[in-house]
């Protein structure tokens, strides 16, 4: 059951946060382009992108849901690499949910011009993309490498 629980984590992991991270990271310069030359390309691509995100972060939550019942078939809820991976995963979370969707969302044509300077929105949004970015691959290397543990790869 553990190798199940095990392998649904990772794959919900793979196909729920990658999707975002690509997404987000390619929506900061395809808002640019579609603020400089509103044409159909660029505002379709901005809209996606951000439905990509937005999607992909409610399939998402399977990600902790499961990892938690992983971790708890194997008995390392306590362990501090989990607790770390947790607390990262939060924060990750709360960059995604408070942070990047609602600018993404600013940032969308029919909304762009509310803002008063959109290449500063895309810029902070760039910043807040890969902070997102960097939680998950401290996550990931957390995953692989759980400090502490008797299996740790050398």
């Amino acid at each position: 059951m553990t190798a199940l629980l095990l392998s649904v984590h990772v794959l919900a992991a793979v196909i729920a946060v990658g999707p975002v991270a690509v997404a987000g990271s390619m929506f900061p310069p395809a808002a640019r382009a579609g603020s400089a030359a509103p044409l159909a390309g660029p505002v379709a691509d901005v809209r996606t992108l951000h439905r990509i995100c937005r999607t992909y972060a409610a399939v998402g939550l399977a990600v902790p849901v499961f990892g938690l019942a992983t971790g708890a078939a194997l008995g390392v809820l306590g362990d501090v690499w989990v607790l770390a991976s947790v607390a990262l995963t939060v924060g990750a979370a709360g960059v995604l949910v408070a942070g990047i969707l609602p600018l993404q969302r600013r940032l969308l044509p029919e909304r762009a011009v509310d803002d008063a300077d959109p290449a500063a929105a895309a810029r902070h949004l760039s910043l807040l993309t890969g902070i997102f970015n960097l939680l998950w691959a401290v996550v990931v290397v957390l995953m692989i490498v759980r400090p502490g543990s008797t299996t740790r790869v050398s």
